[in-house]
């Protein structure tokens, strides 16, 4: 679902690693994009446990989802497309998976430690140790399992964001076997045909933030498909914008898209031009930005804690709902609960970061 590498435009060459692919060089302001999409979407589902009408704060930080995915095309295509013939797929698969299970497994843990230890909920009990150790299984295999009914039936209900992972293992595997191979024209044209079916399945539902749950499954093959294409796109033409905006203003282009205000009449068309025009151009001007080195620390860190920080933070959100649910808090009392909980999350995630994901990469890398 995301930039699976951090890379930064200089020109230095690119430090050596044991668990990534090197002497490429990097689009660090991409990095910091990714960042604050992950934030985006923290927020988002923060808002959305405690009203129903999201909409009306942040309407379509959801959409980050959709960057994520361009993003990744992106980087997949500028890592890969002139290394994988000589790779071979079994090295690229082993990469692939050093780089994103580690996380999809200590998602899945904290999710079942949330579960059974939220002190604002017990539903838990009503489902079986048989059915509790399916569910971890299933979420360690990336495999869904949508039975929780007080989860909204999610697909993986121990820790709800791996459905995008989901989606990134089907568009890594389509990528290494069919993909890589096409040319530019083929794929062009593949990508207009996911297009239109992105506008297909706004039109039917009135927007395009499907994907999540066994009901909208199908949704979320549809919405990779076309931003993974696009970012593919980006690279095989070449459409790289050079500018001198900056990472802070396209942040803050970044940012709007997750502003725009929802309008049932026209949500099925906004959303859709929002991830074919929008955010194929942020992903462009991205990667042709002149970085100020004052900036560069910041979309250093940004990149790195984003995975950490989306594959994590479902479980406290859980704790959350149940939270609001039972004691239901006042606005002053959700204005710090809520910035609290993000403060921690981002600090549960740089943890993770720091000493179970990097260290676990390495050593599986030898």
């Amino acid at each position: 679902m995301l930039i699976l590498e951090t890379y930064s435009k200089t020109n230095m060459s690119a430090t050596s690693s044991s668990y990534s692919l090197t002497s490429k060089a990097h689009f660090e302001i991409l990095d910091g994009l990714r960042g604050i999409a992950a934030l985006g979407i923290v927020v988002f589902h923060f808002i959305e446990m405690y009203t129903p009408h999201p909409d009306d704060l942040i309407a379509h930080a959801y959409l980050a989802v959709d960057f994520f995915f361009c993003l990744s095309g992106f980087v997949v295509a500028y890592a890969y497309d002139d290394r994988l013939p000589q790779m071979g797929l079994k090295t690229f698969f082993k990469q692939r998976l050093i780089r994103l299970h580690p996380l999809v497994i200590l998602g899945t843990l904290l999710g079942l430690l949330g579960f059974i230890f939220d002190p604002f909920g017990n539903h838990w009990e009503a489902y079986s140790g048989l059915k509790i150790a399916l569910l971890v299984g299933a979420s360690v295999l990336m495999i869904p399992y949508p039975i929780i009914a007080e989860r909204a039936f999610n697909n993986f209900g121990l820790n709800a964001p791996a459905w995008t992972l989901f989606w990134e293992y089907v568009a890594n595997i389509v990528y290494a076997l069919v993909l890589h191979r096409l040319k530019r024209i083929w794929l062009l044209l593949l990508t207009v045909v996911a297009a239109a079916g992105l506008f297909y399945v706004a039109k039917a539902v009135g927007n395009v933030g499907g994907g999540w749950a066994g009901s909208n499954f199908w949704h979320g093959g549809v919405r990779v498909a076309f931003s993974f294409l696009a970012g593919m796109c980006i690279f095989r033409y070449q459409f790289i914008i050079k500018n001198r905006l900056g990472f802070p203003l396209i942040a803050l282009l970044l940012g709007l898209a997750f502003f725009v205000p929802f309008r049932d009449n026209w949500n099925w068309l906004v959303e859709p031009l929002i991830i074919v025009l929008y955010f194929p151009l942020l992903v462009a001007l991205g990667a042709g930005a002149a970085l100020n080195p004052a900036h560069q620390s910041i979309c250093r860190f940004s990149g790195q804690i984003s995975y950490p920080l989306y594959i994590t933070h479902y479980f406290v959100l859980w704790a959350f709902g149940n939270y609001y649910a039972q004691v239901q808090p006042n606005h002053q009392t959700l204005a710090w609960v809520i910035p609290s909980l993000i403060t921690g999350q981002i600090i549960i995630a740089y943890l993770a970061m720091k000493f179970y994901d990097l260290p676990i990469r390495k050593w599986l890398s030898r």
